[in-house]
């Protein structure tokens, strides 16, 4: 869990470091998929009774709104990408 927590973080980071829309975009999808790998891994924990059944609910709710935020990043990004785009052609 901690690696895929990680993975977030560096993905995220990475993104931002690069000078292209897409590229971020990219990282930002693979962050996305290392949230939903953590959210796995603690609904997995939950159900195998390893870790507080309400701590566990508490941080799956906290991957669903990061998931929201992340995705309305994504959004921002690909419509900065669309506006530079389109100002390049015309």
């Amino acid at each position: 869990m901690k690696r895929s927590v990680f993975s977030i973080l560096t993905n995220i980071v990475e993104g931002f470091g690069r000078y292209h829309y897409q590229e971020n975009i990219q990282f930002c999808r693979q962050a996305r998929g290392s949230l939903e790998e953590t959210k796995d891994n603690l609904i997995t924990a939950r159900d195998l009774n390893q870790a507080s059944r309400n701590e566990c609910e508490r941080l799956i709710e906290s991957c669903d709104n990061f998931r929201k935020l992340l995705n309305r990043y994504i959004r921002y990004l690909k419509d900065k990408k669309d506006l530079k785009d389109n100002n390049s052609i015309t």
